[in-house]
Parts: structure tokens; sequence; C-alpha cells
């Protein structure tokens, strides 16, 4: 007897995907043993084609783009990736090439950051495509990065550089000139988890989260879940060379990189004792970071100060789920 059009799916695209505890995804749950003397860290996000993605973007960077922005919340709690579930509800008609190059960039990715998919679901809907991820990850007990933690003081870092995310969305929707475009456009497509820095800055960072929805907005998350203010160095923002280039061109990309969002860096607050300590963590983890600002005293919100070192007002705040 044939499999029912969903099951011969999953068993045709996602069964080499899962690890043990997925029990070869013929069961409605897996069964997980989490590793001894660890805590389990989850998170979940969802891609939706036309919001997150472009729809025309290659399936295997769709694949790829949903477990990075989950890996990423595991870094910004220095948490190590263990498993994943994964709901995809796809328009009717989406094509076998478009199923196998999905599950190609899952696959790639999987080998890169070592876990499996445990289960999930899979539907088919009018459209557009929704994809859904959990991700499982562990963390020494006591040791996860939480962002409430900031201290008066403490300085801002943030790892990577900035901007170019928003840079490669406007270049590939044709809004900016294409100069560096394949750079830009695998920083849209393909975020880099920030995984070794995150586990490094276990015992170090204060607080920490990562950079989705624009370093500004972001770091007013950090502010009020700390009760802090801060002061955002906006002349400080790490930048790429085709970032550097954007703002010769036209200074106001400047201000707008600051809220642009698809960064997937680490935002973090530590003690400026602790500043070479810092760094020195940040090469052992093979990821540059940058000093952008400090936490104060005050009402929980941000001050950013332009590269003259004036209060300036940015053009908007950042990227909104609603």
């Amino acid at each position: 007897m044939s499999l029912p059009p969903e099951f011969a799916l999953i068993a045709r695209h996602f069964r080499g995907l899962a690890g043990e505890g997925a029990l070869d995804l013929s069961d409605d749950a897996a069964l997980l043993a989490p590793p001894p003397g660890r805590e389990l860290v989850l998170a979940a996000d969802a891609m939706v084609e036309g919001v997150h993605y472009l729809p025309d973007d290659p399936p295997e960077t769709i694949g790829r783009k949903l477990l990075r922005v989950n890996l990423s919340d595991l870094a910004a709690m220095g948490a190590e990736p263990l498993a994943y579930l994964m709901t995809t509800a796809l328009p009717r008609g989406t094509t076998a090439e478009w199923l196998e190059g999905f599950a190609a960039g899952l696959a790639a990715d999987q080998r890169e950051f070592g876990l499996q998919v445990l289960g999930g679901d899979t539907v088919s809907i009018p459209g557009p495509a929704c994809l859904s991820l959990t991700i499982l990850g562990t963390v020494p007990p006591g040791l996860a990065l939480r962002r409430n933690g900031a201290r008066a003081g403490d300085d801002l870092w943030v790892s990577g550089t900035i901007g170019d995310g928003a840079l490669g969305l406007a270049v590939l929707q044709g809004r900016a000139p294409a100069d560096a475009a394949g750079h830009l456009a695998r920083r849209y497509r393909l975020p880099e988890p920030r995984l070794a820095l995150g586990r490094a800055l276990r015992g170090l960072a204060h607080a920490a989260m990562d950079v989705s929805d624009g370093l500004a907005q972001d770091l007013g998350h950090l502010c009020r879940a700390s009760n802090l203010g801060a002061m955002l160095e906006l002349g400080s923002i790490p930048l790429s060379e085709p970032a550097r280039g954007f703002i010769q061109d036209d200074a106001t990309w400047l201000p707008r990189l600051a809220t642009g969002g698809d960064d997937y860096e680490l935002l973090f607050a530590a003690d400026p004792a602790d500043a070479a300590r810092i760094l020195a963590a940040a090469d052992a983890a093979g990821t540059p970071v940058a000093r952008i600002g400090r936490f104060t005293l005050g009402a929980p919100g941000v001050t950013v100060l332009g590269p003259d070192g004036q209060a300036m007002a940015l053009p908007r705040g950042g990227w909104s789920h609603f």
C-alpha cells in the first residue's frame, strides 16, 4: 500500500535529516535524553515567504537561514546546539525540486553545526509558505546568558559587522546599487550564528541577545530587560568594506544601517575592566567584536550619538513583526 502524500513527502525529503531520537520520523513524537549535567535551552522562530525571505531566494539558502536564525538565539544564550523540530506550511504545488533544495540546505548546516531534526509537521496551504523551527540546545547549569543582567557603566559590545543584511535585501530588491552584491546577498540569505563567541562569553558578559530586528531596537530590549539606559555611538558601529562604500556615497545610510535588521550578531554588556578578556575571548572564537557604547542609569531607552558626538534621532525604530 502506498504512503499518503504527506508521509511520502516526509520520507523522501526529511527522513534523511532525522537523528536517533526522531524514531525514523514514524511516531507522533520524539524521544530525547539531554546530556547529563546540562540545562536545556529552547527557542523558536518562524519565516514567512515575502516577509523574512524573498520568493525567488534559492531553496537551499531558505533552509539554511531558517536553521541559522534559530541557532543565533542559542548563541545569544551561550548554548550549544542539540536538535530541532520543524513545521513547514507550503503552498499547494510546491515542487519536488524546491523541497530537495530546501532539505539539502538543512542537511548542509546540520553537518556544519552538529544537530539533527527530531520531527515536526508538514501541511499544504494556499500560500505564502510559512516555515517554523523550534531549536533545542544545552548549556552548563547557571551559565546561560540572559538579557536582564546589564549594569550601569557596562561597556556595550557587538560582534561582526552591522548593516550587511539590510543592504543585501536592498540590493536584491533593487533599492540600492549592486556594489558587492554577492557579499551582501550572502549576508542577507545566510547569517552567521555566533555560537563559538556565545560560549566564550559565558561568565564574562552580563547580558546578551542577538541582533535580528535592528541594532538600536534590540538594544532597547536589553535596556528594558535590565532597567537601564544606553548610549549608542553610531560612529563606532563596525561596518564591512561594502557598507563603508555605501556611506561614503550617501551618509544617510549610516543611521539606516543601525535600524535595518537581519544582522544576527551578538549584542552584549560587560564590565569595562574585562575589555582585554572580551577581546581575547572573541579572538579565540574567531569573531571580531567592537565596543559601541555603554549602559547608563536612568529610564530604559537608547540615546544615539552621531559621528560628531551629538545626540541624534534615527529615521525609524527597527523591524516590527506586527
